[in-house]
């Protein structure tokens, strides 16, 4: 019986490993609003974790041809806007929505930092435009409908989220073809949103710095840049949450409402923070009350 179960996690590993395509970097002629980083500024993998991106890419994970249905979502790994949870939010996460027929792309964006950026209150909002463009641009090879793309965040990967969501109409990337970086929908997970009072405030700092101007912590508190044109959004937060206080979640969900965007949020009773695709605190699973929420509004076909 061991036998037959190492053999069918192995197999089911194999399967897995093929679904993952090789990382397509974002920006083949050049990474913009880039300057030489430093010999110390090196790319490192430890473990789950990635810091010091200097080559932002995408990563597909197709799933089987039987069961995709033409939505793809890209997904943005937590870390404080200081390293990315490569695994625990993002390639678990792009395992669990092949398993209902939708492409994912894991994206690996660049961390802000003055080393390599001529600004870096820019550089992962330019990665997060650039990714969407790209997946909507390359659409038809991929088995992607470009009005079924949406996007995934976690953490400060949510604030990155967000700010896609909210700012797609600010370019800061060049879009010579007019391809709209705008996301279908929005799923934000124990999400950073806000940069006032209740902000997580090494997100805040990594991204905008430790003496802000107003101006600026008020473009980057996504709660505040709302509109009737913000994509559609599925919120997941839990109550106990003592890194990113939930009212992140219930701020954004109340502009939603304000704007008369459809919207929908569950709030855990417990699970803390960074839980990524499974809450250790409860039976339910969120990934399944959001595959009924895409299908619900019509972002995820059901698989044929």
């Amino acid at each position: 019986m061991k036998r037959i179960l190492f053999a069918s996690v192995f197999i089911s590993s194999i399967l897995f490993a093929k679904a993952q395509e090789k990382p397509i970097p974002l920006y083949p002629e050049g990474v913009p609003n880039s300057k030489p980083a430093p010999s110390t500024y090196v790319q490192k993998l430890n473990k789950d974790w990635v810091f010091m991106v200097t080559e932002p890419t995408i990563t597909p994970y197709f799933p089987e041809k039987g069961i995709a249905n033409g939505a793809a979502i890209l997904i943005f790994p937590g870390g404080g806007y200081g390293g990315l949870s490569m695994e625990n939010e993002g390639s678990n996460i792009a395992a669990a929505f092949n398993k209902f027929g939708v492409t994912a792309f894991v994206v690996t964006y660049r961390l802000p930092s003055d080393d390599i950026m001529v600004d870096k209150t820019i550089g992962p909002l330019q990665d997060a435009q650039q990714a969407v463009l790209t997946v909507r641009k390359n659409a038809a090879k991929w088995g992607i409908r470009p009005d079924k793309i949406g996007i995934i965040g976690f953490s400060a990967g949510g604030h990155l989220a967000s700010t896609e969501g909210t700012h797609f109409d600010k370019l800061v990337i060049e879009d010579k073809e007019g391809i709209s970086v705008r996301p279908d929908f929005m799923v934000l997970l124990y999400p950073v949103i806000t940069f006032g009072p209740l902000a997580h405030v090494g997100s805040r700092e990594n991204l905008i710095g430790k003496t802000p101007t107003p101006a600026l912590i008020d473009l980057y508190s996504n709660e505040k840049q709302v509109t009737a044109n913000t994509p559609p959004t599925f919120l997941v937060h839990a109550e106990d949450d003592d890194l990113v206080p939930v009212e992140n979640t219930l701020m954004f969900y109340n502009a939603l409402l304000k704007a008369k965007v459809k919207a929908e949020m569950h709030i855990f009773q417990s699970g803390g923070h960074g839980f990524g695709l499974n809450n250790p605190k409860t039976k339910d699973k969120w990934i399944d009350w959001c595959k009924n929420w895409m299908e619900a509004n019509g972002f995820c076909p059901p698989a044929p």
